[in-house]
């Protein structure tokens, strides 16, 4: 689908300030590792991401999102009251019901007329949101919504640890599947999008597009529905062949992405992707034909943070100098499921508000 009327007018990212280390987690495996005499350094030197952030013991996901999107609001030039949707889109949430997107309204001070919902789709849950919001502004509903969400990485990191120490039957052919759980982080992305009459930045939503193979829709799960501040699945998951669909799926997103947009590959100056790792990076990079040097990342430092990584490495992206005024910007979601759902932008001047490049040492602020 093609858009005329949406910019992405501004952006709220936060992160916690504990760091968990990639080696800090093997010292807290240290039974695991001991039992099946793994190689310290492997957990860095497979996923290429040395930390992530925890937010602190008890944090429910409604806090940071409130302060994400306060902070987009603050750094933009629309009124609350302009703001006609609100959408939660992370993987966590407060609890089963009511959404909490309601809390989070309730906590920015929206108007009672907005639309207030929550939406979940994995690592993709944001850029739906973003997607509905912008339908939303491009139809004449709205003039304007947000679509945060949070991600809270400390319960499923200690319930996988605490697990594989206690699991005394484990083999280093069935650890793998757990593998994947030590690289999650955690942080919070707010997206407020308006119809370009009310943008003062004019960064424009130009095309999105959705891709699915859920054929494979087993390769990742959680081992049973739970929310909460204490919630603190399992994740069982086949890294190995999920990355290979996964980029499959990707690949068939990105042809037609460019195929709706009219840009050909040597068009596109700034690829954002899902944070996964190193090795994913550089296969999907290759399996779209595009430079790893216009491509930005987060993950080394702040870990696969699910729903919110793409969101938050655009913001990086913007804060560090990586995006310019007139840029053509491709955002590449892929998420378990598996679906792939990618935006392309021109970008403007969209600013960026709350901690993530004071945390980061990233030069400046848009």
């Amino acid at each position: 689908m093609r858009f005329a009327n949406v910019c992405l007018e501004s952006i709220g990212a936060e992160i916690p300030e504990e760091t968990w280390s990639s080696s800090d987690i093997e010292s807290r495996l240290t039974p695991l590792y001991d039992r099946l005499k793994l190689p310290e350094g492997r957990l860095e030197l497979m996923s290429g991401i040395a930390q992530r952030r925890v937010w602190q013991p008890g944090t429910v996901p409604s806090g940071p999102s409130i302060r994400s999107a306060n902070h987009a609001i603050e750094a933009s030039s629309v009124d609350r009251d302009q703001i006609g949707c609100l959408i939660h889109a992370s993987v966590c949430r407060d609890f089963l019901e009511p959404a909490t997107a309601s809390r989070v309204h309730h906590g920015v001070g929206l108007p009672s007329r907005c639309w207030v919902y929550d939406v979940s789709n994995a690592c993709l849950g944001l850029i739906n949101g973003a997607v509905q919001i912008a339908m939303m502004i491009e139809s004449g509903a709205i003039d304007a919504g947000i679509v945060v969400g949070t991600e809270n990485s400390r319960p499923l990191l200690e319930q996988t640890i605490a697990t594989l120490n206690a699991d005394v039957s484990l083999s280093r052919k069935s650890v793998k599947p757990a593998f994947a759980s030590l690289t999650i982080g955690s942080g919070s992305c707010a997206w407020l999008l308006c119809h370009r009459r009310l943008s003062q930045h004019g960064t424009t939503i130009d095309a999105a597009i959705a891709q699915s193979r859920t054929e494979f829709h087993d390769l990742c799960r959680s081992n049973h529905d739970t929310a909460g501040a204490e919630m603190a699945p399992l994740m069982d998951t086949d890294s190995e062949r999920l990355m290979a669909e996964g980029i499959a799926t990707g690949a068939e997103g990105f042809e037609q992405l460019l195929d709706v947009i009219g840009w050909d590959r040597g068009q596109v100056d700034r690829s954002i992707c899902h944070q996964v790792g190193g090795r994913h990076r550089i296969a999907m990079l290759e399996a779209m034909g595009l430079p790893i040097g216009k491509d930005t990342i987060t993950f080394p430092r702040l870990g696969n943070t699910g729903s919110v990584a793409l969101p938050l490495t655009l913001a990086a992206a913007a804060v560090s100098g990586d995006l310019l005024p007139g840029n053509h910007t491709t955002m590449l979601g892929i998420g378990s499921g598996i679906n792939s759902v990618m935006l392309a932008a021109t970008w403007g001047q969209t600013a960026v508000a709350g901690n993530l490049a004071a945390q980061l040492g990233l030069i400046g602020v848009s």
